[in-house]
């Protein structure tokens, strides 16, 4: 006799929550045929449900996020970076104190004494005839992020080493809630035989029909709900064995819309609006924004930067403002609306020839009009470099492009050898945007503030 078992999950929805009716819509509907046929079922989260780009999310601290969550009966859920490092420590450890399901993270730890009641290394489920499936759950080790908000991410292998003989002993089949990126899930299922199935996560890969690595099956939803995963386990109770597996992931644009989730939806930004028309600056005149020229409202964010960091110079990309503020008063909802970036300032250690390359790279057309996705940013563009405590001379070319003449630094011309620090924002510490800030070996990260609070205290001070 076979069973099947079906495992229905969402990652990485970042608040995404105009996409989050559709899924619910679909997951009531796939639970009702399973309870209908007597077939066992369990709903999912990946992580990085919250993200506090979204004013719901923002003025919740994601306590919004957990009780949709709970309203649709989410069985089980790890933890994403957003929810890890986009929160204060006071905020995280409560953020699932009334959680209805079960948080799965095995590598995340409190510095600050006893772990919080909810968090778990892992978890069992059993099917209705019996078939006991174990959860491990693994996010993204980003300590230095994590360490300063009083957290600690051990490395994700060392702790599958740790608890992975356990958990397959124990359990039929060996189901891994990754929020760590394709890189690792496929290196896992190469070292490790006995995980059947990793549903990932945070890098927002998308597996249409799943793949396999070695007997492993891999599977990923994309990212912002435009895709929900199924994952369906075929059971052989006869050879006491997993016979079949398969993992789909579906477009939602279609899905019918569950209007118990709209409504709520309805009413938690109602309650996000009132907490955010908070006034925190009345404007007796209109502040222009552009994200190719350098406004009077970005020069003086690049300046609090500087001063907050007490760096050498600042530089901040003008796309990170979205709007113009308006005469009048000025809420904490209109500084989020045109700032909502989850991004924190960052202070670097550069030598002169690195940071002129990093200002030669900065003012490129590439760099400039670069419609960047992810690492924090929100726009649309990333925009012009701005610059406090740097003079920057450039001369335009024939072919449009400009170049670099001469920088100084606070008035001195810059030496090639001497190291400076330089305050920007924490999305430059990843990838390939500007590589000489990311292999920086001197990162100082502040936080919890993100960008929109020194936006704040620049508003406050200079245009009051």
């Amino acid at each position: 006799m076979n069973e099947k078992l079906f495992l229905y999950y969402t990652n990485d929805l970042h608040s995404h929550f105009e996409n989050f009716p559709q899924i619910i819509g679909h997951f009531k509907e796939e639970g009702l045929i399973r309870k209908r046929n007597n077939q066992s079922y369990w709903f999912i989260d990946i992580g990085d449900h919250v993200d506090r780009s979204h004013p719901i999310a923002e003025a919740m601290k994601g306590k919004a996020n957990v009780e949709l969550l709970n309203d649709s009966d989410f069985d089980l859920a790890t933890v994403g970076n957003n929810e890890g490092i986009t929160l204060d420590y006071e905020d995280l450890y409560h953020l699932y104190d009334h959680a209805d399901f079960q948080l799965v993270c095995a590598n995340l730890t409190s510095m600050e004494g006893s772990q919080p009641s909810w968090l778990k290394p892992t978890a069992h489920v059993t099917s209705i005839q019996g078939v006991k499936v174990g959860f491990i759950g693994l996010t993204a080790p980003f300590n230095d992020f994590y360490n300063l908000l009083g957290w600690n991410v051990d490395a994700p292998f060392a702790v599958l080493d740790r608890y992975l003989p356990a958990l397959a002993e124990e359990s039929d089949i060996v189901v891994l809630l990754s929020h760590l990126g394709i890189s690792d899930d496929e290196e896992i299922a190469r070292r490790y035989q006995d995980i059947d199935v990793i549903i990932g996560g945070h890098t927002h890969h998308l597996f249409r029909d799943g793949e396999y690595i070695n007997n492993t099956l891999l599977t990923a939803a994309g990212k912002h709900g435009k895709y929900v995963g199924e994952v369906i386990l075929t059971w052989d109770h006869q050879q006491n064995k997993l016979l079949n597996k398969e993992a789909y992931a579906i477009a939602t644009e279609n899905f019918p819309k569950d209007v118990e989730t709209e409504a709520k939806l309805a009413g938690y930004a109602l309650q996000a609006k009132q907490k955010l028309d908070q006034t925190v600056v009345t404007l007796d005149q209109s502040l222009e924004f552009g994200w190719f020229k350098e406004t009077p409202i970005m020069k003086k964010l690049v300046e609090t930067l500087k001063d907050w960091t007490a760096a050498d110079c600042a530089m901040l990309n003008a796309g990170v403002l979205l709007d113009r503020f308006d005469k009048g008063n000025v809420t904490l909802g209109d500084i989020h609306r045109i700032c909502p970036h989850p991004i924190n300032p960052c202070l670097v250690s550069l030598n002169g020839d690195e940071l002129m390359e990093v200002i030669r790279m900065s003012i490129t057309k590439q760099f400039t009009e670069l419609k960047l996705k992810g690492f924090g940013f929100r726009g649309e563009v990333l925009g012009r470099m701005v610059f406090s405590g740097a003079k920057v001379e450039i001369e335009k070319q024939s072919e449009g492009q400009e170049r670099v003449v001469s920088v100084q630094i606070n008035g001195v011309p810059l030496d090639m050898e001497k190291e400076y620090t330089v305050a920007t924002a924490d999305t430059f510490t990843f990838g390939r945007l500007l590589p000489e800030i990311a292999k920086s070996e001197t990162k100082q990260f502040f936080m919890p503030e993100f960008l929109r609070d020194l936006l704040a205290e620049t508003l406050k001070k200079n245009f009051q």
